[in-house]
């Protein structure tokens, strides 16, 4: 689940030396550096303090929906509908607390109550998702694409419900400051983030309830003869996922400082390719929090540095999609040689 086993190989020479970086829990870090030090000298302003601080101000609520991303993940799974989740909690929690009409408007309630709106959302839509695959057996592609479809839809409506334009906005200030604002120098959603970050990694590596979301990508049968209660296990990470996008929507919705329905609505490539590309795989059973955290990097950099070269959105896209398809080759072969040693 962690570093994969390199004692017993035969190799030697370049073969060992590749054979280490690719099973390295750091490649991806190393990768990050390498590729920032190669396109510094055509894009000098990549090292700027402003370049720095738009970069982590873009990895931020990527990250923490990745995270969320990345349990599910490690059992086998996908979520899909992380995108509708953050767009419906995004409108769900501006129709509260927004100044124009809103239903705790001008309320001291008005920020805690359409945090906790937005929570609701993601807990329940995760729990759905979570039941659809546990309880009636369904692939989670399909669970997550139709709830993606569906509640992708249903925020539009919900917008056109409570406002004649195209997102709700007037938001308080006190909740405009967790995407905006800093506490001690530090932005309040590093803090956010980093607190969630810190959770999930301690989930993963110090509870049995990480234990058995490992188990269970690994062979849930065999996790089921262990007595692993696999249902609740799995459900758990789809819980998660959809509590992970609904606390993102919260970072992206006070950064806006609007609610829209179409929020997050084209990162869903940059949240898988993020995980994957960090080393999770797809096959389930081998993750960690760190290793998303090194792919959100290394896809954002991507991201940046491509925009910074004046390459159009198609070819960032292309680009972009490579990278991810190379990382999921990566993976596979990865598969391929652990199952050999």
């Amino acid at each position: 689940m962690s570093g994969l086993p390199m004692a017993g190989t035969r190799s030697t020479g370049p073969r060992r030396l590749l054979r280490h970086l690719l099973f390295s829990e750091y490649l991806v870090l190393y990768l990050s550096v390498a590729y920032f030090a190669a396109v510094v000298p055509f894009v000098p302003q990549m090292a700027s303090a402003e370049v720095m601080r738009n970069i982590l101000s873009d990895m931020l609520p990527l990250l923490m929906v990745a995270i969320g991303q990345t349990f599910v993940l490690i059992v086998a799974g996908i979520d899909l509908s992380v995108t509708s989740i953050i767009a419906m909690a995004s409108v769900v929690g501006a129709s509260v607390m927004t100044g124009d009409g809103g239903y705790l408007a001008d309320s001291a309630l008005a920020v805690p109550g359409a945090m906790l709106a937005m929570v609701a959302v993601g807990l329940a839509i995760g729990a759905f998702n979570g039941f659809c695959v546990t309880r009636l057996g369904m692939p989670p592609f399909i669970v997550t694409l139709t709830t993606m479809m569906f509640f992708s839809g249903a925020a539009i409506w919900f917008t056109t419900f409570h406002t004649e334009t195209s997102s709700i906005a007037n938001l308080p200030q006190g909740f405009v400051a967790l995407g905006q604002g800093n506490m001690g120098g530090v932005p309040n959603a590093l803090w956010v983030v980093a607190a969630v970050g810190i959770a999930a990694h301690l989930v993963l590596a110090r509870t049995a309830l990480g234990r058995r979301l490992y188990a269970c990508g690994q062979n849930r049968n065999a996790a089921a003869v262990a007595g692993v209660p696999v249902a609740r296990v799995v459900a758990a990470a789809f819980l998660i996922s959809g509590a992970c996008a609904a606390v993102a929507s919260i970072l992206y919705t006070g950064r806006l400082q609007t609610g829209t329905p179409i929020l997050g609505q084209t990162i869903l490539l940059d949240i898988i390719g993020a995980v994957v590309i960090g080393g999770t795989s797809l096959f389930g059973g081998k993750g960690k929090v760190l290793w998303t955290v090194f792919g959100v990097l290394f896809l954002v950099l991507l991201d940046t540095s491509l925009k910074m070269l004046g390459m159009s959105l198609f070819s960032v896209f292309a680009i972009k999609g490579a990278v991810i398809l190379l990382a999921a080759v990566i993976d596979a072969v990865r598969t391929r040689f652990a199952a050999r040693l």
